[in-house]
């Protein structure tokens, strides 16, 4: 074995009953080098790296570590061998410190003495790049000091492979540049490190090698110099995929939906939206920009009646024709829904709001009209549209009566945002509708939300990729802290100062 390669997986094969999640997959991953491990949604990405870290354990295939072969039958197992894996949900618990979070589970010697443990995330934080208050708790902290904790949480326990799970998923772009740095200083002193990302831009510009899945097995590995976005996605779809994002200009846009000075305040009692105002016009995509937690969710919410807002708040629905206009505030959804307002919402729980895990794509597709009267009599409907979504969207599933929890994240984003599109709404909100998917996939998102542009529709798009919200959207009205710090031309705009806004930075100008 070549004592350079840190991580050798040979013929690892692993089946849940009859699907084949990994079958004979290899992979290689040299010390000091930056491996991007790239697929499409189902590929066994993540199935993979769970054998690596420990949480499932390969039914045959061999794993060696530094040239010797290794059993890990548990993330205990993967730690002793150097293994650390950063998930994209970070495992932190609120009301301690950082470095409190970092020894959490580890066997001590005596009285905890934090004043050395302080010294020993500080030397860490020194030797990388990182900036952190080792006694700073972690409700005070932002999503990019979470994650920071959670790396150096691996690093502490010796870890010299590391596998990021969408690292840049919640970071603005000043803050993934930052995270880039610090990957690149620890591929300088010598560890491997595997990200899964399916933003195309980081792959080519942080890693050296890519290694591609497809349908649980391996297409190949190439040197990232010798790729391209073109021919990365040809590797994961199988074939040539058409990547250019259209953004055809918006024809008679009217106001669709008038926000005017909304405010919430949540279960804390914190003020997570704050005198927030915007309008939203038809035939038109208005792009949501914000680091995670500035209200994107709680803004959606509000206007789809699932969150109280304060009494001088106003949200106007103004339908097509001669009826006249609604105002939202204070109505249920179901209200909502009966004064003929056409909303659809795709929120950022999958399962906890949208989907019900536990029942089939076609009965979740039933459950958008369970107030109809034909409700339980009425099942070829849902079937039809589950099946035109899992044939549209490519879901992988074994048939239309799997229960959704057994899918993919990936497909169950597309079983959800393929219901609410059929809908045919007049204004469609959609929090993080690409969110974990891969990028075949993600422009088919964007394709149908352009149809839905092209049919009238106000589109209202919650994203963190800020290439694509300039891409895909006319106007980009940024979050910072629930309140809005500018409404942009998507046309004119720039990464970097949408970024300054999201952070704060930049003064308020082009407010509607």
């Amino acid at each position: 074995m070549n004592p350079e390669i840190a991580i050798e997986m040979r013929d690892i094969t692993k089946t849940f009953g009859n699907v084949v999640a990994n079958n004979k997959v290899c992979l290689d991953v040299f010390r000091g080098e930056i491996l991007a491990l790239l697929g499409e949604n189902g590929s066994g990405k993540t199935t993979l790296m769970n054998m690596l870290s420990g949480i499932y354990y390969p039914d045959s295939g061999h794993i060696y570590i530094g040239g010797q072969e290794v059993s890990i039958r548990s993330p205990k197992d993967a730690i002793e061998l150097g293994i650390g894996m950063v998930h994209q949900h970070f495992k932190l618990v609120d009301n301690l410190t950082a470095a409190e979070n970092i020894i959490l589970g580890l066997k001590g010697e005596g009285r905890l003495n934090r004043k050395k443990v302080a010294e020993e995330v500080l030397e860490i934080s020194r030797k990388y790049g990182f900036d952190l208050n080792p006694n700073k708790k972690i409700y005070d902290m932002s999503v990019s000091e979470k994650q920071t904790v959670e790396i150096i949480k691996v690093l502490y326990r010796g870890a010299n492979i590391l596998i990021l799970d969408e690292p840049t998923a919640v970071l603005t772009v000043q803050e993934a540049e930052k995270l880039f740095d610090i990957l690149r200083a620890m591929k300088q002193d010598g560890k491997a490190i595997i990200i899964i990302t399916h933003k195309m831009n980081e792959v080519l510009s942080l890693s050296d090698r890519v290694t591609v899945l497809r349908k649980g097995e391996t297409v190949g590995t190439v040197v990232t110099k010798e790729a391209s976005v073109t021919s990365l996605t040809e590797m994961m779809v199988g074939r040539a995929v058409t990547l250019n994002i259209e953004r055809p200009e918006p024809i008679d846009p009217d106001p669709r939906l008038i926000v005017n000075k909304i405010s919430c305040i949540n279960k804390d009692g914190v003020k997570v939206l704050d005198d927030v105002s915007f309008i939203a016009y038809s035939g038109e995509i208005l792009g949501i920009a914000g680091i995670s937690g500035s209200g994107q969710k709680e803004l959606l919410e509000g206007i789809a009646g699932l969150v109280p807002l304060s009494a001088d708040s106003s949200i106007t629905y103004y339908p097509e024709g001669p009826d006249k206009p609604v105002e939202l505030v204070g109505k249920r959804p179901l209200d909502i829904r009966k004064l003929g307002v056409a909303l659809s919402f795709v929120p950022e729980d999958r399962l906890g709001m949208g989907l019900v895990g536990s029942m089939d794509l076609a009965d979740n597709m039933m459950l958008r009209s369970y107030k109809d009267a034909r409700f339980f009599t009425d099942r070829k409907g849902p079937r039809q549209l589950a099946e035109s979504v899992v044939r549209q969207l490519e879901v992988v599933t074994p048939n239309i009566t799997t229960p959704v929890s057994r899918l993919s994240g990936g497909n169950v984003q597309k079983v959800l945002v393929g219901r609410e599109i059929a809908l045919a709404p007049k204004v469609l909100m959609t929090a993080y509708a690409v969110r974990g998917l891969d990028i075949n996939t993600s422009y088919t998102i964007y394709s149908l939300l352009n149809e839905q542009k092209k049919n009238g529709v106000a589109v209202i798009y919650v994203g963190e990729d800020l290439d694509v919200l300039l891409q895909l959207c006319d106007r980009i009205l940024v979050l910072c802290a629930g309140r809005v710090s500018g409404i942009l031309d998507a046309r004119t705009a720039t990464r970097e100062e949408i970024g300054l806004r999201m952070m704060g930075a930049k003064e308020d100008e082009g407010h509607e």
